[in-house]
C-alpha cells in the first residue's frame, strides 16, 4: 500500500472524516488568516515604520503570492505524488519561518526575499491541498466538504483582521508578525 493510500485508509476509518474536515477549517482559517488577510491590517504600520512606501510593501507580498501561484503547478503533482499531508505540514513549518523572516527583516530586499518565500508556503497551505486531501478522503462525497470548507475557511478576514488590528493596537508590526507566526506554528 502506498503512502497515500494509507492516509486516505487512516482519514476513512482512523479519526474519521468530520475530524479531518474540521481540522482542514481550522488549519486553513488560520493559514489564509496569518499569511494573507493580516498583511491588510499590518502594511500601514510597515510603512510606518520603516519609511518603505505603501507600493514596495504591497509589492513585496504581491510577489510571495506570484510565486504561490507559479508554484501551484509543482505543489500540483506532489499532491498527486504524496498526498496533501506532508506538503501541508511542510507549508505550515515554511510559513512560521517565512513569517518570523518577514518580521525580522533587517531592510527591504530581505523583506522581499521573506515573502518571496512566504508565496512557496502559502502554495503548500492554501486552497490546493486542503481541496486536494478532501477529494481524495470523501470521494464521491466531496462536493459537500469542499462546499463547507469553503464557506468555513471564508472566515478568516472576520477572524484575523479584528485580530491582527488588536495586535497592532499593543506591540509593533515585527511583534505581531511573531506572534501570528507563534499562533500558526500551534495551529497548523
Amino acid at each position: 500500500m502506498t503512502q497515500v493510500q494509507g492516509e486516505s485508509m487512516v482519514a476513512a476509518h482512523g479519526v474519521g472524516l468530520r475530524a479531518v474536515l474540521l481540522t482542514l477549517c481550522v488549519t486553513e482559517i488560520t493559514s489564509w488568516g496569518v499569511l494573507y488577510y493580516a498583511f491588510a491590517v499590518l502594511s500601514p504600520a510597515i510603512s510606518g515604520d520603516t519609511g518603505w512606501s505603501a507600493a514596495a510593501v504591497t509589492a513585496a507580498f504581491s510577489a510571495g503570492l506570484v510565486i504561490a501561484a507559479l508554484s501551484g503547478i509543482v505543489v500540483g503533482r506532489w499532491l498527486d505524488r504524496y498526498g496533501p499531508r506532508w506538503i501541508m505540514t511542510a507549508g505550515s513549518v515554511l510559513g512560521v519561518a517565512t513569517l518570523c523572516a518577514v518580521a525580522a527583516a533587517p531592510n527591504y530586499w530581505c523583506f522581499l526575499a521573506a515573502w518571496i518565500v512566504a508565496g512557496l508556503a502559502m502554495s503548500g497551505v492554501f486552497y490546493a491541498p486542503a481541496f486536494a486531501a478532501l477529494t481524495r478522503w470523501y470521494g464521491h462525497r466531496a462536493i459537500g466538504a469542499l462546499t463547507v470548507l469553503t464557506l468555513v475557511a471564508g472566515l478568516a478576514s472576520t477572524v484575523f483582521a479584528p485580530l491582527t488590528a488588536l495586535l497592532i493596537d499593543h506591540m509593533d508590526w515585527r511583534t505581531t508578525y511573531f506572534a501570528l507566526a507563534a499562533l500558526l506554528a500551534v495551529i497548523t
